[in-house]
């Protein structure tokens, strides 16, 4: 145990049985992949995850992507199916809308899908205000739509505190 009180675990998450995560209030799921032949490991390793905390009070973070979200208040069309959106981006965009879609086909496991904003800078300012938006592309009063990396990560441990929004998706984008 850590001297803050909390608890870490590293692992590849592929490794991880049911009684690693035995105790744990939240796992989150950082898992990242960009090459081809490895996107389809989004799904597997947070259905994976998902198996493990299924049936448990451990709720199930994962850090998703900003190409799902939706453009329209009708929610047919994503960011990802935009003529705008980066084609560089379009594949991992895809991995991950389909991790999203066999979450939402759960009931048995307590997820939150959190996606960043559209950009999504490592080298970014920690400002500490973020706006928590859920299904659709949300902009800041400024028209856009970014996030640090730092404001992420308050905004995760802000979801994860509360402990609200399990078996959805929400977003964050720097006010």
């Amino acid at each position: 145990m850590r001297q803050d009180g909390c608890t870490e675990f590293i692992s590849d998450s592929l490794d991880l049985t049911k009684g690693d995560l035995a105790g744990f209030d939240a796992v989150v799921d950082g898992f990242g992949a960009f090459t081809p032949e490895t996107l389809p490991l989004h799904t597997k390793t947070s259905q994976h995850l998902a198996d493990l905390v299924a049936g448990t009070d451990t709720r199930l973070y994962i850090v998703g992507g900003a190409g799902s979200l939706y453009v329209d208040p009708a929610h047919t069309v994503q960011l990802l199916d935009t003529p705008e959106f980066p084609a560089v981006f379009y594949a991992i965009a895809k991995a991950q809308t389909e991790e999203l879609a066999a979450l939402r086909a759960r009931k048995d496991a307590k997820w939150v899908f959190v996606s960043p904003a559209a950009d999504f800078r490592p080298d970014g300012e920690k400002t500490g205000a973020y706006i928590l938006g859920g299904e659709e592309l949300t902009l800041s009063a400024a028209g856009e739509s970014i996030i640090s990396y730092v404001d992420y990560a308050v905004g995760m441990v802000d979801l994860i505190e509360s402990g609200e929004h399990i078996g959805t998706r929400v977003s964050l984008v720097q006010k």
